[in-house]
């Protein structure tokens, strides 16, 4: 383990060296006027919601989530050496206690003075939306890597920078967490940071007091809305992020109503990005070709053709979101374009699985009714004369009334496999079910049920024939998923190499 890695994994972090003084909570308690401290002040060494990670000294935040509520764990983080507590109430412990009216929504605000508020040190482009986040921000830190800038990367798939990179838990991390990364990143010699901005993590106050140059908006389709409730609440939590207090700049996609809105409301400085000519950034001429996704881009009075390396018509108007970002913050046109066509492949988008078989087998992080449908007429536009054979689930826990859309969407393929995709505490057959109700009246696709991913990744290998595709969508780059409580490691790619390898050994 690298001293970085060690240090991200033990909190011992820069900010803790003697030639940083760390706030105290009686200071915390001055930043929050309608907070009460009870106990004396101590002097604070960490900031936590998670009582697992309490080391000696740490202020825990006990936070209400939608299973379990910070306050009954408590006593777990006092054992493990809590210095004070934060809470909606006060308890009967001994040790200091700050008293607020909701934790989470003090804990961004507390966490970014904690660590000295480092996204204002730092160029941060934060990049929202349902669809297109991760691979938006790979072309962004690839389009501002090629200006020598140091950068640093936060999202679904990995943390990174400085050559160092760990596995996401969330898309947006934790307040304490993010925080905490960006200080370290700062430190580091970071200068520029690129990170997704989910609706969980705005809506629970994980980038409150966050400074960012630019915040991209990419879309927004029907998702989480078990959390949200509705399309107009979903929508309103993506806005927050782009308002005057939080956002200096903002790029925005109109290619969906809800962009064309935000582009009409916004109160930030911003350009546009889509199809009609109405936008900054004028996309067209959409082709697949073999390197990728070739496109035309408009912008003022310029024509360039761009190849992103990555295929997929939706891809297009992803590169021009990074174009659009790198011309804000003043990049020169030739290190933009040039980041845009050699930005590497980003794990679990379109991963092409080949071991010289005469089909192809890909592999997507798609989960959204519009995301399938979208990566399925791609297949059909590079290949239309072959099959498409779908692998596709349903996740447990979340977005239940859409799962009849998405087994509607799935069925536009040829033959489509439902199966299990991290169920979570649900049954797979009634997710599964969920999903059948959507295909009752569709025709014209052969619809299979194979419950265990593993034999329904391998059944898909097993019917492909010279010139058909095989889409594995869901979980993309993810390695395990939870069924009931067992964590059952299952990584799409390998299982797809494993069956072709068994198809072609006969």
């Amino acid at each position: 383990m690298t001293a970085l890695a060690a240090s991200l994994a033990s909190h011992e972090l820069w900010l803790f060296g003697e030639t940083t003084p760390l706030p105290g909570l009686a200071e915390l308690a001055r930043l929050l006027p309608s907070s009460q401290l009870i106990g004396e002040s101590v002097m604070l060494t960490d900031l936590t919601l998670d009582s697992r990670e309490v080391r000696p000294g740490s202020l825990f935040c006990a936070t209400r989530g939608s299973r379990f509520d910070g306050h009954t764990f408590i006593g777990d983080a006092i054992a493990a050496g809590a210095g004070a507590v934060m809470v909606a109430h006060p308890v009967d412990v001994k040790i200091p206690q700050l008293v607020v009216p909701s934790v989470r929504h003090a804990i961004g605000r507390v966490a970014s003075y904690f660590f000295g508020e480092p996204s204002k040190s730092l160029e941060v482009i934060g990049i929202t939306g349902t669809n297109g986040k991760t691979t938006t921000s790979y072309l962004v830190e690839s389009v501002l890597s090629r200006t020598n800038r140091n950068v640093g990367l936060i999202g679904t798939i990995e943390s990174r920078f400085a050559g160092l990179n760990r596995p996401s838990i969330y898309t947006t991390p934790e307040a304490p967490d993010l925080h905490r990364l960006l200080a370290d990143m700062l430190h580091d010699g970071t200068e520029s940071v690129v990170m997704e901005v989910s609706s969980h993590g705005i809506d629970q106050h994980r980038i409150d007091s966050m400074r960012f140059e630019v915040a991209v908006f990419t879309n927004l389709s029907p998702e989480h809305l078990d959390y949200h409730g509705t399309m107009e609440q979903y929508y309103y939590t993506k806005a927050r992020l782009f308002v005057p207090t939080l956002t200096n700049l903002a790029v925005i996609g109109t290619d969906t109503e809800w962009g064309q809105r935000l582009a009409s409301q916004v109160a930030v400085e911003h350009v546009t990005y889509g199809p009609g000519p109405e936008n900054d950034f004028i996309v067209s001429d959409i082709e697949l070709v073999p390197q990728g996704t070739r496109f035309l881009l408009r912008h003022q009075g310029e024509v360039t053709q761009l190849t992103v390396p990555i295929l997929g018509a939706h891809n297009a108007y992803n590169a021009a979101a990074a174009a659009a970002v790198g011309f804000v913050l003043g990049v020169d046109s030739d290190d933009v374009f040039g980041g845009i066509e050699h930005c590497h492949a980003v794990a679990g988008r379109f991963e092409s699985i080949m071991l010289g078989q005469d089909f192809q087998v890909v592999v997507d992080y798609a989960h959204t009714p519009e995301s399938i449908r979208s990566l399925i007429e791609t297949v059909r536009l590079q290949s239309p004369a072959g099959k498409v054979i779908l692998v596709a689930g349903a996740r447990g826990r979340r977005d239940r009334l859409k799962r009849p859309e998405l087994g509607r969407a799935a069925a536009t393929s040829d033959l489509a496999i439902l199966t299990a995709d991290n169920p979570g505490d649900e049954e797979p057959a009634e997710i599964v079910a969920q999903l059948l109700a959507g295909t009752l009246d569709v025709a014209t696709s052969q619809i299979v049920v194979e419950l265990d991913r593993r034999r329904a990744i391998e059944l898909a290998v097993s019917q492909a024939e010279a010139g058909d595709t095989v889409l594995i969508v869901g979980r993309g780059h993810e390695q395990s998923l939870r069924v009931g409580p067992a964590v059952v490691y299952l990584d799409d790619r390998e299982v797809a190499r494993s069956a072709l390898a068994a198809r072609m050994l006969g």
